[in-house]
């Protein structure tokens, strides 16, 4: 079967899409990359998808017009890559407006990307709506991406490695894999958000980011700053726990600032929250006592920030996704992919030990395509490992 996965993550800069061929052999399951990319959203449904951000308050009316657009965006982005490759179902996660948590717990989460649009215009099922029915179950709906470490790091663990998966993107998050323990995941705190709020704040900036980590690279580190926001509460919480821009919003590096009475200059407080990015990974890195590390997203691309963290973890293996065969600009869409097969087989797609939940679930809601629903039914053996290959296509 092949799945058109896609999601737009916390950076909402943009779809990430990936078409991968699954086939099972016994408890291997392999998955062929036919196609992977990402198209931006247009500009002017980015704006209003910001302009919706926290700590901004907006209308029922605001929500619904989103939600229509934003599922119109990722219905033409499946176009898109179904042109390059076929698919006979989609699975999306849609673009999270809000994500909430009250002490400690997740009661709701909400995705926008109305997907009945994407269902219309390539007459595909579409999976969706993934995340509550982890929170239902008493999870923190996130990260939804254990599933596809677990069967990516097993053959690590049964090395007797410890194993963890890091993405980075607008949050960061991780998954640690262990010989003869379950796995946990987290979300650590901010990769990129903090970053790419600083510098779209800047009236001088032409760019919404730190282009290849030049800005941090140039500046010096504001060590009381970075002190202050080394405070954060949420950093001493113990997994399972989720957070994202509702925390970590535009306004909370400004707060931070009129709090230490700081301002210092733009190249010096992007430095500043990449070293706070840094620290809080690497930190949680060395708690997991970990022998090899495997990064993803889009902080990849940001020397600065890789090597910022490197040098916090000196001795350790540190890789991205690519020497397993999963591109790291496209793991989440391919995670996608793969929870859209997990759930069309009737499979779960949550890891309970990864997100608290009291026990693991099958994810999503199913929208018809335009012709009759097959399902393929509940195969024989689970799939316990994922082979991926095709990644350069």
């Amino acid at each position: 079967m092949r799945v058109l996965g896609m999601i737009s993550g916390t950076s909402h800069d943009g779809i990430d899409v990936a078409v991968v061929d699954f086939t099972q052999d016994a408890a291997t399951l392999r998955g062929r990359i036919a196609h992977h990319g990402s198209l931006p959203y247009p500009p002017q449904l980015r704006a209003g998808l910001v302009a919706a951000l926290p700590p901004r308050h907006i209308t029922a009316a605001d929500v619904c017009a989103l939600d229509t657009r934003i599922g119109q965006a990722f219905a033409q982005a499946a176009l898109a890559a179904l042109a390059e490759a076929p698919a006979d179902a989609v699975c999306s996660h849609g673009q999270t407006l809000y994500h909430w948590v009250e002490d400690t717990s997740a009661r709701g989460t909400l995705q926008l990307g109305q997907p009945a649009w994407i269902a219309e215009a390539t007459g595909l099922p579409v999976v969706s709506g993934l995340r509550s029915a982890d929170i239902a179950a008493g999870g923190q709906g996130a990260p939804l991406v254990p599933l596809l470490d677990r069967m990516l790091l097993e053959p690590t663990v049964e090395r007797g490695q410890r194993a963890g998966a890091l993405n980075l993107g607008g949050i960061a998050n991780i998954t640690v894999m262990a010989p003869e323990t379950e796995p946990v995941a987290w979300d650590i705190g901010p990769a990129n958000a903090l970053i790419d709020a600083v510098v779209a704040a800047d009236p001088d900036s032409v760019d919404d980011f730190d282009r290849d980590g030049r800005l941090a690279a140039s500046g010096t580190v504001d060590e009381e700053l970075l002190d202050h926001l080394l405070t954060e509460p949420y950093y001493t919480l113990t997994p399972p726990k989720s957070s994202g821009k509702e925390l970590f919003d535009s306004l909370y590096v400004e707060k931070a600032l009129l709090c230490t009475d700081r301002r210092p200059p733009l190249n010096d407080l992007v430095a500043t929250v990449t070293a706070l990015t840094a620290e809080i990974v690497a930190q949680a890195v060395r708690d997991a006592k970990l022998d090899v590390l495997y990064a993803s997203g889009g902080g990849v691309r940001n020397p600065t920030l890789m090597r910022a963290i490197t040098d916090r973890l000196p001795g350790l293996a540190v890789r991205t996704t690519d020497v397993l065969g999963v591109p790291s600009d496209a793991k989440e869409a391919i995670a996608f992919a793969l929870l859209g097969w997990s759930t069309l087989h009737g499979l779960p797609g949550s890891v309970a030990a990864c997100t608290g939940a009291s026990h693991e679930r099958v994810l999503g809601q199913i929208t018809p395509g335009t012709g009759p629903l097959v399902l393929p039914g509940i195969p024989p053996v689970r799939p316990l490992r994922l082979v991926v290959s095709g990644g350069t296509a």
